[in-house]
């Protein structure tokens, strides 16, 4: 009788062991199947430097690169302020992109860099202090709830696009001359000042 009931108790355990590799595998298997919202077109590194210049960034930030491409954004940071930064897209080859720029870098520097297969928009943010941009202004709008939740002091950086709702800071957008165009660059400071409806 009592080797029954470990038998039962066994097999209930399998089940549920079972059960819930299933439902990993079914997340995983939708985080794999998730499609950019937004075609890659890479930011000029002079909008890049421009950036990160008026964010102010130091070697104590953490920097953050939602849609991170081919990881310029994010290796610019670490090369040339030797701060944290980490790089983020749905897309794997966009991960691949980008580790092969931090493959370029001094070894101390690749050390601060980090790429990660991941949806922007389930992400937590709270480690970060400058969060950088290069979405749709209706993808920066849904960014907001998790961009509201930043340490006071973070800096958020887009390029060429606003965040409808959101006021920039005084004097923003700039303009900045790439080698094709003239790009605009928006800046918002923590806690963010949210337009009255």
């Amino acid at each position: 009788m009592k080797n029954w009931h470990h038998r039962i108790a066994f097999l209930a355990c399998t089940a549920l062991l079972a059960l819930g590799l299933v439902a990993a595998s079914a997340e995983d298997k939708k985080e794999e199947d998730k499609k950019p919202d937004i075609l890659y077109v890479p930011t000029p590194q002079v909008v890049v430097d421009k950036m990160l210049d008026v964010c102010k960034v130091t070697k104590d930030d953490v920097v953050y690169d939602l849609g991170c491409g081919d990881g310029r954004i994010v290796c610019t940071a670490a090369k040339k302020y030797k701060c944290k930064a980490m790089g983020f897209d749905v897309d794997s080859e966009r991960i691949k992109d980008s580790e092969a720029t931090r493959s370029k870098l001094d070894k101390d520097i690749q050390k601060l860099v980090k790429f990660e297969k991941k949806d922007v928009f389930t992400l937590d943010l709270s480690e970060a202090t400058v969060v950088t941009l290069y979405l749709l202004p209706s993808l920066n709008v849904k960014l907001i709830p998790q961009l509201k939740k930043l340490k006071k002091g973070a800096r958020i950086v887009s390029h060429d696009f606003d965040m409808e709702g959101v006021t920039p800071d005084k004097g923003y957008p700039i303009e900045v001359k790439g080698p094709n165009r003239t790009h605009k660059v928006y800046k918002w400071s923590v806690p963010l000042a949210l337009e009255k409806k």
